[in-house]
This record gives C-alpha cells, sequence and structure tokens, in this order.
C-alpha cells in the first residue's frame, strides 16, 4: 500500500469519527500554531489522538485545509522517509496533524527544518507519548508549545457517562456513584464507557503492559520484565528512593546497578506512567537528600495492578493529577516536611512564592488524626507563608481559623467539579 493510501485512510477515518468533545481550547491551539509547532503530550490511550481527530473535525467544518495521520501505523513501519511522503501528499500549506509523531525517523529534523521554512503556510500540530516534547533537542527549542494531555478530568468522566450535574438528590447519587467508579478505575476514557468491571481491569493491565514495553523498556533499552518489576515495586510503594529499590530489585533476582534505576525513574516519568515529586526545598542538594513521591499516571492502576483498593492513596493521586491539570507545569509541586516530622501532601509555588498549601485527608472524623493533619497543614502555611490552606477530604466543608491561618475544608469532589 502506497503512504498516500495510507494517509487518506487516516484523514477519512479521522473526519468521521464520532468522539465526545474534551475539555480542550481548540482555539488558543490554532491560533497558537501560526507561530509554533504545537505538541500534545501525555500518557498513552489519554485521548491524544481523539484530541487531534476533533481539532481536524473543527478545521474542516471551517474550510480550513487540514489532514490528520497516525504515524503509528505498522505499515508506515518500514518506510525510510514517512515525514516527507506526508508532504509530497499533503502539499505545503494548512494544518497538518501528526500523531505520535516521536515514532517517525528523525523527527526532530523534520520538524525544525519545516517549521522553519514554512513558518505561517504550514501549521504544525503533533503528538507524541513520550515527554521528549518538553525537553526537545537544540532544533526544536523554542519552537514548540507543549501541552499536556491527562486521562478524564471528573467533569469530563460525567460528560462521557453522560452525567448531568445537578443539585437533586437523584442527580447527587449518579454523581456519586460516577465518583466510586473514577476512583477505582480510573479516567482513560475508553474506560468510562465499559461496563464489565473485569474487562476494565483487563484493559488496564493491557495499558500497562504497552507503555512498559513501547514506551519504558524501549526508551531505557531494558528488559520488559526488569521494567514490570519497577513498575509493580511502584504500585506498592508511595514514597521512591532509588537505593531501596535497588535492594527490592536484588531480592526479585535483578542484579542491577543505581545508575539503571534512576534511568528507569526517568524513564517512567517521560512515558507519564509515574510521576515523582520531590520535597520542598530552595537547593538541589537539600531536595535530593529526601525520597520522592511516587504517583500514577491514572488512579486505575492501583486496583488493577495490587487488587487492593487504597482510598487514601487514590485520593492523593487524583488531587495530584488534578493539580497537573490545572498548573500545566507552570508551577512547582512538591511535598513538604519539618524535621519534626510534620508532613503536607501538596506545595504549590512559582518561585520563592507559595501558592498553596494541600493536606488531603480522605477521613477526619477520627481527633488525634484531625489533629495531626491540621497542624501539619498550619505549620507549612506559616513557615512558607502560603496564600492559601486547603485540606481535600470525604465530606467536611467550611473554614477554621487556627493559629492566625484561615484554613479552607471542601470536599474532593466538590473541588474537582469547580474546575
Amino acid at each position: 500500500m502506497e503512504p498516500g493510501e495510507i494517509f487518506s485512510e487516516w484523514d477519512v477515518y479521522a473526519k468521521r469519527k464520532e468522539l465526545v468533545p474534551r475539555d480542550m481550547d481548540s482555539q488558543s491551539i490554532i491560533n497558537n500554531s501560526d507561530l509554533k509547532i504545537i505538541g500534545l503530550t501525555g500518557i498513552r490511550r489519554c485521548g491524544k489522538s481523539s484530541a487531534l481527530m476533533l481539532l481536524a473535525k473543527e478545521l474542516a467544518t471551517k474550510k480550513e485545509k487540514v489532514a490528520y495521520i497516525n504515524l503509528e501505523d505498522s505499515r508506515l513501519a518500514g518506510k525510510d522517509e514517512p515525514l516527507d511522503e506526508v508532504i509530497k501528499w499533503f502539499g505545503d500549506e494548512g494544518y497538518l496533524l501528526l500523531d505520535e509523531v516521536t515514532r517517525a525517523k528523525d523527527w526532530e529534523g523534520w520538524l525544525a527544518r519545516n517549521h522553519e521554512l514554512l513558518k505561517g503556510k504550514l501549521k504544525l500540530i503533533i503528538s507524541s507519548s513520550r515527554g521528549a516534547l518538553f525537553v526537545p533537542s537544540r532544533p526544536l527549542r523554542g519552537r514548540i508549545l507543549p501541552i499536556e494531555m491527562y486521562p478524564l478530568a471528573f467533569g469530563e468522566y460525567l460528560a462521557f457517562k453522560e452525567i448531568e450535574p445537578g443539585k437533586t438528590t437523584a442527580a447527587r447519587g449518579k454523581i456519586e456513584a460516577a465518583f466510586s467508579e473514577y476512583q477505582k478505575y480510573g479516567g482513560f476514557p475508553e474506560i468510562a464507557f465499559v461496563k464489565n468491571d473485569l474487562d476494565k481491569i483487563r484493559i488496564l493491565n493491557s495499558y500497562f503492559r504497552d507503555i512498559i514495553g513501547l514506551d519504558i523498556a524501549e526508551a531505557s533499552g531494558s528488559d520488559i520484565s526488569l521494567v514490570e518489576a519497577f513498575g509493580r515495586y511502584l504500585l506498592q510503594s508511595p514514597y521512591f528512593s532509588a537505593s531501596k529499590c535497588l535492594n527490592f530489585m536484588s531480592t526479585v533476582g535483578f542484579k542491577i546497578g543505581k545508575e539503571k534505576i534512576l534511568l528507569l525513574e526517568r524513564s517512567a516519568q517521560e512515558s507519564f506512567l509515574f510521576f515523582f515529586v520531590p520535597i520542598f526545598a530552595y537547593n538541589i542538594k537539600d531536595r535530593s537528600q529526601y525520597p520522592r513521591k511516587a504517583y500514577c499516571g491514572d488512579t486505575g492502576f492501583f486496583f488493577a495492578g495490587t487488587g487492593v483498593f487504597d482510598i487514601g492513596r487514590t485520593y492523593e493521586n487524583i488531587a495530584y493529577l488534578e493539580l497537573r491539570r490545572r498548573t500545566q507545569r507552570m508551577q512547582d509541586i512538591c511535598y513538604w516536611k519539618d524535621k519534626a516530622g510534620h508532613e503536607v501532601d501538596f506545595v504549590v509555588r512559582k518561585g520563592r512564592q507559595v501558592s498553596l498549601a494541600i493536606q488531603v485527608v480522605y477521613d477526619l472524623h477520627d481527633e488525634k488524626t484531625r489533629k495531626r493533619e491540621i497542624a501539619s497543614l498550619v505549620r507549612c502555611a506559616v513557615e512558607l507563608k502560603a496564600e492559601k490552606a486547603l485540606v481535600l477530604t470525604k465530606d467536611e466543608g467550611g473554614k477554621q481559623t487556627i493559629e492566625g491561618i484561615e484554613v479552607e475544608f471542601v470536599p474532593l469532589l466538590t473541588w474537582l467539579m469547580s474546575r
């Protein structure tokens, strides 16, 4: 099959496919593509392809010249210069939407060349499951505007489930039932449409294996069994340190060094399967002395991979992913801990200014837990001069002033729906 026939097949498919809209500013993406290459990046199966297809349909409706092409098509694997074939087929002006562009040979050089030579004529909107779009090589620096995508936010999840937000008892019941599913099985778009729970688990485990094999193992040059053991370790370990992970890997039969563990950590984060959050500190040396907190790219992997539903860890992970959606890497997210052992789950800062300190506590009804968690948050807010102190919990709302710090209590579900 000739490349042009493959490209046409994908373009027709994209423009005909019926899709649920995502929460994205499509007009901003279109406008910014005049000056920059727009790069959609995020965990595999989170909806990047659908986002590109939605953009293709919108542009086609506006009578713009546009084409969508999936470069991960196995029929293009043996082609020496598929990207040059794209230009021969499409031409040198219009909107070209290239899905999984990092699978093509010399993708960085090709993008840099064509963006420079055809700026203002050819608008490039691309996607990749790898974080390389955020840290491109020299030819692409300053040319790419990366946009991070994630599995569905809870508001999007409701839209996929065709559940209308409402204040009646019946409407609230549907929302709470959907939230229970969202916590346990995560927010991948495909999962939202699957009704059988066992099927959800099978799909989530297949996603996990695909990311392990196609993204992490390939990028790090590691054996799949090694990467899978590393991934399973992280699913069960809220904190990550290279030395402790190294000890674990040794006990299960993998004789590797610390450098390999750090490479796997970096590759896991670049594939968006796991995120590693450092302790709050103003210098790199202090950060490196403490373990990082490990969060999953989708909460569904926890239950599917371990068979255990840890509500506390799930709540915290959901909050972390929502913070990433809201900050889009424009602010740093850390955790805070002092020498006395007081700890706060999230500190959001830009430079030296802390805008938000967040404690995530599923159940505040136990008085001992309540005192401990709130005391830690207040200490953190005082020390870092945080602009806002927030407790995300299951069902408590309101405000309370403690030691001069106004602490706001918000149910996690309410916070997610306020986005």
